[in-house]
């Protein structure tokens, strides 16, 4: 742990210069006591300085404090009509008013601080290890909670003390000063003392802004600063889970400065800050209603005010007025401890608030020394008078003053009292005091013996403050001046009627509810942020994802997306795999399609199997037997092609599918074909002296049908070499599903494949088409012509549809027009052939079939 320097430059300040003359003074009550060296002390004994206006016509009147003298007038004035009426009554209200007014203007806190510094000091000069043979004095001067009469208070301790007399040489000045409590006030002193090196020591100044040594290089304090303050608030509002808090701060360096290190630390957290509200002791009422209206309109549930005691106060009390409940309250050092608002009255509004604060500290020798104090031991000191009538309920009254109110006896005591000023074991910013007057006690101590008398110095003076003080406390400073920093959390419980400062052990101690404070409630899972324009980041809109995306954690900012297999469900906050699609053979669609094909190819058979049975029959014979059952094979195989184009793709099946369609198909064209050109040259065999019949017998027709196939086969070959089909997943057509399909691997040869079948058929149907009008009763060409016209408007119309038919669709349709160009040319080209055998027997006869010829002749 750093230890740091409080430097005193080796300067006691001590002034043994004769003839020093004072040109002018403020006229400023002080506690006063003389010694080898005096050390100043600032503090707020009263809240507020009543200001004049100056004419400059003459020298300003001294300065005074907001306090009873001036209110006294205008009380005995209305006492004064009251007497009239009860003289009792008169005597009554006017001392509780008395009292009620000192009560207001008196700060016994700031008082009791005093007090300790008067004990350390004693303490100090009873000591003879520390400062042997030299004395402490103090100075003690009121800076009625005003930055300028701080300043007052400061020049004035730097300049000659006013309780002695002109004719006897300078006394000593200051040399160091205790303050102030205020940051303001600090800056004050520390900017007009600082370069004239005198050291101050504050012990309720907790701004950051005093940590930077180049401007105040003289300045210590035994409070931590506020930097380490807003990191402690910051860490409770994470706790707690706040992100929509309201703010206040005194319209002071002190108020200003610990906001915005509160404000720089939450915004680290995602912490926004509703509304910042400005106060000050000083302030119009009209001011202060603007910031309660401030309150009322929020939709804060957690408020942190950065702000004294005494520029709180005011606030609170309109707030407990208006009946502004429901708020949690987060408390600076400031006020979290403070007697004046610990009331019941001020806890209907302020109940459970939370703050943290220096550590305690018991000091049981206090107690004694404070109970002790008295008015009559010395008459002439500042402030006692006035505690006093505070404490006893009457006012002391020396022989030079008549009084009209209530006078004390002289036989009033302290011992027996039971106010929280005398209560020494909880003891805080006291206790800092203390530290400080210890601490430069010490540096005193340091400075003077750190080197033997008479003797040059062997090394330079430690100027290090490190020392264990009897309560067992490591008091040291490190580079910037600070102390360490650790602090209590304090809750305010109301405990038998009264308000108890709760030193928490861990947060399970809170007697309360702990409230929930959010601009926008957090975004539940299947949501994201959406900023509000004009509104911080705290306040937004929940969007649903969108589909495809998803926010599995509530309060995310972005969806995130979903990988390609997968997809959102319902609620957004998990990625499902997508479905898969393809043609299976359990769907309805793949049942009737199964069937279909199953029942082409049953057909194809039985006839196969009838032209077999009935082959040496006349039609049969007419029809070419051997290339009619070469036929009815193709059609059958084309008939079970559908069936590899059912069910997930493989890499076998989609090679497989496209292929054995391709080759099939050139069979079953190239059977066609074959039997066209039979029939084309038959029809020329009955021309004399044509002999192309005879050139055209079976061998002929058997390597037209292979030399036409083997065409297609080469096709296939290459195909499944270079870029054979692939089973794929398509996400094009869905955003939920995945449609598995064969990929052809090569368009071009897919169409090259269905080009090639289209020549065959285009080239059947021209041939057939020719010798439509032979003249037999059963003309074949006729058949032949009609099923190839099938064919072709089957396979014309199946390149638009194919292309068009999304997902499975698309496997749908090409087994449609395979089944629907099998069934074309199985009906149109053994349909009459089976009908004329098996029901009209009596026609399958030599003289039937060449009926139409032998009738002509």
């Amino acid at each position: 742990m750093p230890r740091a320097t409080l430097v005193f430059l080796c300067v006691l300040h001590l002034n043994t210069v004769s003839g020093c003359e004072l040109f002018g003074r403020f006229d400023m009550p002080s506690l006063f006591h003389h010694g080898d060296i005096m050390i100043g002390g600032i503090f707020p004994v009263s809240y507020k300085e009543i200001r004049s206006t100056s004419t400059f016509e003459r020298e300003p009147p001294g300065v005074k404090c907001a306090g009873y003298d001036l209110v006294y007038l205008f009380l005995l004035f209305m006492l004064a009509c009251l007497f009239l009426l009860s003289l009792l009554v008169y005597v009554h209200v006017q001392q509780q008013l008395c009292n009620f007014i000192n009560l207001f203007r008196f700060d016994l806190r700031a008082f009791r601080w005093t007090q300790v510094m008067i004990f350390a000091i004693e303490e100090i000069n009873k000591d003879p290890a520390l400062l042997p043979n030299i004395s402490l004095g103090y100075r003690i001067l009121n800076s009625c909670s005003f930055p300028a009469n701080t300043l007052r208070a400061a020049l004035t301790l730097a300049s000659r003390p006013e309780e002695t007399e002109f004719n006897s040489s300078c006394p000593p000045t200051i040399s160091a000063v205790i303050a102030a409590s205020g940051s303001s006030q600090s800056l004050a002193v520390a900017g007009t003392l600082g370069p004239f090196q005198v050291p101050i020591v504050s012990y309720f100044s907790t701004c950051a802004c005093l940590s930077d040594r180049a401007k105040y290089p003289t300045f210590f304090r035994t409070i931590p600063s506020d930097y380490f303050q807003a990191k402690a608030l910051a860490a409770l509002v994470k706790h707690f889970g706040w992100q929509w808090i309201g703010a206040i701060q005194s319209d002071n360096d002190y108020g200003r400065n610990g906001i915005l290190s509160f404000t720089e630390e939450v915004k680290k957290l995602g912490v926004c800050i509703a509304f910042v509200g400005t106060i000050a002791r000083t302030y119009s009422m009209d001011k202060i209603l603007d910031v309660v209206e401030m309150i009322r309109r929020s939709t804060v549930k957690v408020i942190l005010a950065f702000v004294p005691e005494g520029d709180f106060y005011p606030l609170m009390k309109e707030v407990v007025k208006q009946n502004i409940t429901g708020i949690q309250w987060i408390a600076s050092e400031g006020w979290i401890t403070a007697t004046k608002p610990s009331t019941p009255e001020i806890y209907q509004a302020f109940g459970g608030a939370l703050g943290f604060v220096m550590q305690k500290m018991a000091m049981p020798k206090l107690k004694p020394f404070l109970t002790n104090i008295n008015p009559y031991t010395d008459p002439s000191a500042a402030f006692v008078k006035d505690f006093w009538e505070i404490m006893v309920g009457c006012r002391p009254v020396l022989p030079e003053e008549h009084r009209m109110d209530k006078i004390c006896t002289g036989n009033e005591t302290l011992l027996n009292s039971q106010h929280a000023f005398f209560d020494v074991t909880q003891l805080r910013a006291t206790y800092n005091v203390y530290k400080a007057v210890y601490a430069i006690a010490h540096a005193l101590h340091q400075l003077i013996f750190c080197k033997p008398a008479g003797q040059k110095p062997v090394r330079p003076c430690l100027n290090v403050v490190n020392f264990r003080n009897e309560f067992g406390d490591d008091v040291f400073f490190d580079e910037n001046g600070d102390p360490p920093a650790s602090y209590d959390i304090i809750n305010w419980q109301l405990r038998n009627g009264q308000v108890q400062h709760v030193t928490l052990d861990c947060y399970n101690q809170l007697n309360m509810s702990v409230p929930t404070s959010v601009c926008s409630n957090v975004c539940p899972v299947g949501t994201r942020k959406a900023q509000i324009k004009g509104k911080p980041t705290c306040c937004f809109d929940c969007i649903p994802c969108a589909d495809g995306t998803i926010a599995n954690s509530t309060g995310a900012a972005d969806c995130t997306p979903c990988p390609q297999e997968y997809w959102s469900n319902e609620r957004k906050d998990e990625c499902i795999p997508k479905t898969t699609e393809f043609l299976r053979y359990h769907e309805p669609m793949g049942i009737a399609l199964t069937v279909v094909s199953l029942l082409g190819a049953s057909l194809s058979l039985v006839t196969m199997m009838v032209f077999i049975h009935y082959r040496e029959t006349p039609v049969i014979k007419a029809s070419n037997s051997e290339l009619s059952c070469f036929l009815l094979f193709s059609l059958f195989l084309c008939f079970l092609c559908p069936l590899t184009f059912m069910g997930r793709p493989t890499v076998w099946t989609c090679m497989l599918r496209h292929t054995a369609f391709g080759v099939t198909f050139a069979l079953c064209i190239s059977c066609v074909l074959g039997k066209t050109i039979v029939v084309v040259t038959a029809f020329k065999a009955t021309i004399p002296g044509n002999k192309v019949a005879g050139k055209f017998g079976p061998a002929q027709q058997r390597i037209i049908v292979c030399s036409c196939t083997m065409i297609q086969i080469l096709i296939c070959v290459l195909w499944l070499k270079f870029k054979p089909p692939f089973p794929d997943m398509v996400f094009r057509y869905s955003n939920k599903k995945i449609v598995l399909e064969c990929n052809t691997g090569s368009e071009a040869a897919f169409y090259a494949v269905l080009g090639y079948i289209g020549i065959l058929a285009i080239v059947c149907l021209v041939l057939a088409f020719l010798a439509r009008k032979l003249p037999d009763n059963f003309n074949e060409a006729k058949f032949i012509t009609f099923s190839m016209l099938i064919f072709c408007a089957v396979w014309i119309t199946f390149i638009p549809a194919y292309i068009s038919s999304p997902g499975k669709f698309t496997v749908a349709v090409e087994i449609f027009a395979i089944l629907s160009s099998a069934f074309g040319l199985l009906s149109s080209i053994f349909a009459p052939k089976c009908y004329i055998i098996l029901v009209k027997p009596e026609k399958n006869t030599k003289k039937h079939v060449m009926g139409k010829k032998m009738n002509k002749k």
